[in-house]
């Protein structure tokens, strides 16, 4: 005697689908609540430094990192590391790859920044970005020259940036393309790459390709 298979019915299989459905939404709904929020973040992190930056010459005229007067305004061992006071924060934003000293400027942006209680934290450690990648400063190529296709002043610096997210930025804290603005954009052939001069002509979103963002300070 044959048994009878009982299989799925059109209504049983139509719920299945429909909480598959549910469930991928949910998913891609989360996924993209997680990438605004490192949009968000990273932003507010261009924001939060730069306003620290003018807090900071407002309150003691003069530039974090380059103040010639750090030494003896926080004297307490260890003393802060003074600058040389002209104008110029020496170092690249990424400290050429090394880890951050206060002999190095640039580094020592950080510390005067902590010190004055305009950024949290101590010491001369670079802070990361909402996608790990560096946060820093540099002076143009510390050259008198542009860099990124324009900069030749103060530029603050976020690096490992995935495409989508720095397409957003730009467009939200620019004009959305890479080689004009205020805000400029450079291709990553590795994480957090030395700057180059060379103007980047528009964002690909790729999915896979990664961007170092600059902004003049």
């Amino acid at each position: 005697m044959k048994t009878m298979q009982k299989g799925f019915t059109l209504v049983e299989i139509a719920i299945v689908l429909v909480i598959i459905g549910l469930l991928l939404g949910g998913i891609l709904k989360g996924q993209e609540m997680i990438t605004q929020a490192k949009i968000k973040n990273a932003i507010a992190d261009f924001s939060g430094v730069s306003a620290a930056y003018h807090g900071y010459q407002d309150r003691y005229r003069a530039i974090p990192g380059d103040d010639p007067n750090a030494n003896t305004r926080w004297a307490t061992a260890p003393a802060a590391t003074q600058g040389n006071g002209n104008g110029v924060v020496a170092g690249t934003y990424n400290n050429g790859g090394a880890v951050c000293t206060a002999a190095v400027e640039a580094c020592s942006w950080w510390d005067h920044l902590r010190r004055s209680g305009f950024v949290s934290g101590s010491g001369p450690t670079q802070p990361f970005n909402a996608v790990t990648g560096l946060l820093g400063v540099q002076t143009g190529d510390n050259a008198g020259g542009p860099i990124m296709g324009g900069f030749s002043g103060l530029i603050l610096c976020s690096a490992n940036l995935p495409d989508k997210i720095a397409i957003a930025m730009d467009t939200q804290m620019d004009d959305g393309v890479p080689s004009t603005g205020t805000v400029r954009g450079d291709l990553q052939a590795a994480p957090n790459p030395n700057l180059d001069n060379t103007p980047q002509a528009a964002y690909a979103e790729t999915g896979t390709n990664v961007y170092v963002l600059c902004r003049s300070m």
